[in-house]
C-alpha cells in the first residue's frame, strides 16, 4: 500500500528522489505518465500493467475512451529507481505538470502522484471546501 505525503526537490538534472517508504514497491520497475488535475502518476509495474490492460480494452468507437487511452498510454515512460532512490522526469512530463523545484509526492494506495508544490497547495485549498459535500456522495458508493 502506498500512502503518505512528502516534500522533495527536483534537482537541476530533472531527477526526483522517491521517499524510502515507496522504493520497495517500485523495485521491479515503474511507469510514469500524465495524471489528472495537473499532476503526474507513477505506477509500480504490476499496477501499470493492470491499468494498461484495461485501457487497451476500452471501445475504440467512443471518442472519450480513445482520448483517455492516448493521454495515459502515449504519455507513459518506463523509469527505474537509481541507487540513490531517484527517478528521471522526462521533459514533456515535467512541462505537463509544470514542475518547478519544490515537488509534493503523494501516495494514493496503488499509485504515486507527483505535483508541483504550489499546484498541490492550490488544489488542496479548493478541495478542502468541497470535502463535506463529496462525503455525502460517497455514501452511495458504500463508504
Amino acid at each position: 500500500m502506498i500512502i503518505g505525503q512528502y516534500n522533495y526537490n527536483l534537482d537541476p538534472k530533472k531527477r526526483l528522489t522517491i521517499p524510502t517508504k515507496f522504493r520497495s514497491v517500485l523495485s521491479e520497475g515503474a511507469v510514469i505518465t500524465r495524471g489528472i488535475d495537473g499532476c503526474l502518476f507513477l505506477y509500480p509495474q504490476k499496477q501499470w500493467n493492470e491499468l494498461a490492460d484495461k485501457l487497451s480494452k476500452l471501445p475504440l468507437s467512443q471518442s472519450n475512451a480513445r482520448s483517455f487511452a492516448r493521454v495515459m498510454l502515449a504519455g507513459a515512460m518506463d523509469v527505474k529507481v537509481d541507487s540513490l532512490g531517484r527517478i528521471l522526469i522526462p521533459d514533456y512530463l515535467k512541462e505537463y505538470a509544470k514542475l518547478n523545484k519544490s515537488v509534493v509526492i503523494a501516495g494514493l494506495y496503488d499509485r504515486i502522484e507527483i505535483w508541483d508544490e504550489d499546484a498541490w497547495k492550490k488544489y488542496g485549498q479548493t478541495t478542502n471546501t468541497q470535502v463535506e459535500s463529496m462525503a455525502e456522495g460517497l455514501k452511495e458508493l458504500g463508504i
